[in-house]
């Protein structure tokens, strides 16, 4: 069996100032190709993705986050990607660790990998502000609850998929906002796929995207809304469309 292709997707929303270091860091000897999706920036993130060769979408718009991670998920399997890798352009998340983050799929030991920043160290000392990290361990107990897993935590932005995990989730039944990431992983938690984590240090700093307080409030209300449907669901008290037609199709592939 041949090297697998590894596509780096990066859903882009004002990042100039740094699309540059993250690129510069990627292990270009893995990566076979860079897909960036801007998605309606003012800045000069699509003229510096262009200078550096990226294989470039743009929206006319800004649709939203879960938006743009359907147009990069859907491009990079359309270019052949046998795995795919979410890096922020905002250099939040190591970009070196790429090879790490991709070995258990590479050693057919997961479909999907997080990089979780909770397992990196003190993530407060990193710079994390206190009621995100609060919220983040609150959520991420209820959701080891209902999806009966023992992760680390779920909202990251750092994440690998084995292209079969990708082509088997409804992308289009998932939100065009940040709660896509948990929609997807309902999904794939309801088809079985198996889910590992890396630790992964991460930089806070000011050209860091981050969610103002009231963002994440929102966030964790919508996060509470996807469990009690995936609950209701898993129940088959109601039935959910967006879980179901995922694990028929996955159970058929």
């Amino acid at each position: 069996m041949g090297k697998p292709k590894v596509v780096v997707v990066m859903p882009a929303y004002n990042a100039e100032k740094t699309l540059h270091m993250t690129y510069a860091e990627l292990p270009h000897d893995i990566v076979d190709l860079v897909i960036l999706v801007d998605d309606g920036s003012s800045d000069e993130t699509l003229r510096i993705a262009r200078e550096l060769k990226l294989e470039v979408f743009v929206h006319d718009r800004n649709y939203g986050y879960g938006a743009n991670q359907k147009t990069c998920y859907r491009e990079a399997l359309r270019a052949g990607a046998s795995i795919v890798v979410m890096v922020h352009p905002d250099y939040q998340y190591d970009p070196t660790l790429l090879p790490q983050i991709i070995k258990p799929i590479e050693d057919d030991a997961a479909d999907v990998v997080l990089g979780s920043r909770l397992l990196g160290g003190n993530v407060m000392k990193q710079g994390m502000p206190w009621w995100k990290y609060i919220s983040n361990r609150f959520l991420t107990g209820l959701e080891n609850r209902v999806f009966g897993l023992k992760l680390a935590e779920y909202h990251t932005g750092y994440r690998a998929y084995r292209r079969d995990a990708l082509e088997a989730a409804n992308l289009d039944m998932n939100s065009d906002s940040f709660v896509f990431d948990q929609e997807i992983m309902a999904q794939f938690v309801d088809a079985g796929m198996r889910i590992a984590e890396i630790p992964v240090p991460t930089r806070y700093f000011p050209q860091a995207s981050s969610a103002s307080f009231w963002a994440s409030c929102r966030y964790g209300l919508s996060i509470l809304g996807v469990l009690v449907r995936y609950q209701l669901h898993r129940s088959n008290l109601i039935r959910q469309k967006q879980f179901q037609s995922l694990k028929q199709r996955y159970s058929a592939a």
